[in-house]
């Protein structure tokens, strides 16, 4: 029985959002294990709602920003940020991997993956205005 165009796609999404969760999970296991898995503090409201406003500014930059959400803050960090570099960007996690890769997209040029002080400046700009938009749109 031959596989079909739409078979094939489906499959390779099930398997990229598998790999996804899986790599959520390792990186949740690794925090736990790092942390000791502290017991919570009593702390303040406004603590509470910053802590809750990085959790999700992390899962957006792990999942949503690779799998191409339609998420409209989403769009709005991903607009953010090549406005700022001037350049567009492609996020990926290759198959085997734990970091996230980012390329570079230029009409002129093959794909240029960001590496070193380059990415890690990119990194805390993206961090920074995902940390800014998340912000804005949590009640």
């Amino acid at each position: 029985m031959p596989a079909t165009a739409y078979d094939v796609r489906n499959m390779l999404r099930t398997y990229g959002k598998q790999a996804t969760t899986a790599r959520r999970l390792a990186r949740y296991r690794r925090m736990l294990r790092a942390s000791g898995a502290e017991d919570e503090a009593t702390i303040s409201r406004e603590a509470k709602r910053r802590e809750l406003v990085e959790r999700v500014t992390a899962e957006i930059m792990e999942n949503l920003i690779v799998t191409g959400s339609e998420n409209p803050v989403v769009a709005d960090i991903k607009e953010q940020i090549e406005e700022d570099f001037g350049e567009r960007f492609l996020y990926a996690y290759p198959p085997e991997e734990q970091d996230l890769q980012i390329f570079v997209l230029r009409e002129d040029a093959p794909p240029e993956e960001l590496t070193g002080e380059n990415r890690t400046i990119f990194l805390q700009k993206l961090w920074e205005v995902a940390l800014e938009k998340v912000d804005d749109t949590m009640l």
